[in-house]
């Protein structure tokens, strides 16, 4: 059994987090796929509550298994926790910093990874990644169609009061507007 692994803070999850977990159980071939909110990330600060980003998760993956992630870092996730051949799935943005996160050999070697990437980003930048990797084999990618989305963006136009169409899932945009997120 296979196991694909989806994290991130998801402040908020929007429709390019969607379009990554579509393709990749589309495409990736995985038993399972297990979106995990990060309570404390150790790379970026959070504007929401880990309850309300949970929350927000289980509202843009609707009958995915939606949980929170208590580890700071991937690679204390992937030893603490024990998951059935693991597929890591990140961004193409995140593959490009991969070498800087902690212990990324380690990383590799726990999980594999699998990448999303999407037309227009520059494949010479993911393959100077690739280069520096012990064990390159262990890195797929799969594309998905671009999703111009950005959760910056989306709380910039909750705070305004503005309108989250085509952004995030209705879902989400309602969860958002009755808990009152990002209006501050």
């Amino acid at each position: 059994m296979t196991t694909a692994l989806y994290g991130g803070a998801f402040d908020p999850p929007h429709l390019g987090h969607v379009e990554v977990v579509r393709v990749a159980k589309a495409t990736l071939d995985v038993d399972a796929l297990v979106v995990l909110v990060s309570e404390a990330p150790g790379h970026k600060d959070v504007h929401a509550s880990a309850d309300d980003r949970l929350a927000l998760a289980r509202a843009a993956f609707p009958g995915e298994d939606v949980r929170l992630d208590r580890h700071p870092r991937t690679v204390e996730l992937l030893r603490a926790e024990s998951f059935d051949d693991p597929v890591l799935v990140i961004g193409a943005d995140q593959f490009q910093d991969f070498l800087s996160w902690k212990e990324p050999e380690q990383v590799l070697a726990l999980a594999r990874l699998a990448v999303a990437t999407r037309p227009g980003f520059p494949r010479d930048h993911l393959d100077e990644v690739l280069v520096r990797l012990e064990h390159p084999e262990r890195v797929t990618f799969f594309e998905i169609a671009p999703i111009p989305a950005a959760s910056t963006d989306v709380r910039a136009l909750a705070a305004a009061g503005e309108p989250l169409d085509g952004l995030v899932p209705p879902a989400v945009a309602e969860l958002i507007r009755a808990r009152g997120l990002y209006s501050r």
